[in-house]
């Protein structure tokens, strides 16, 4: 499955990586208070962009899919996958084992 992002560049993840576009980080606390960029903690949550066509079984040599599909959000370990920028958008992609959880 491949996107499309805000411009023209398509990206197809390969295999079991996915892509994900990481959340916004809060500029303001719940109390009001507004955060400097320095203190902004990154965000762990990101909405999937596009999702590989699944890990390869060594035995039978069949692709295993994904749990994961486009458009679900997820949490995701602390300094999982890959910093990338696109057309002026900061994507990662990391595998499918990176993600801890789906948030329904």
């Amino acid at each position: 499955m491949a996107t499309k992002t805000k411009s023209r560049t398509t990206v197809r993840p390969l295999h079991d990586k996915i892509l994900v576009e990481r959340d916004e980080a809060q500029s303001v606390t719940e109390s009001g208070i507004f955060l400097p960029e320095s203190s902004k903690d990154r965000p762990k949550t990101g909405t999937i962009q596009a999702v590989g066509d699944g890990s390869l079984n060594t035995e039978t040599g069949e692709r295993i899919p994904l749990s994961l599909k486009k458009g679900d959000r997820v949490i995701f370990n602390s300094y999982a996958g890959s910093e990338i920028k696109l057309d002026d958008q900061e994507l990662l992609i990391m595998t499918e084992a990176d993600v801890l959880a789906i948030i329904d």
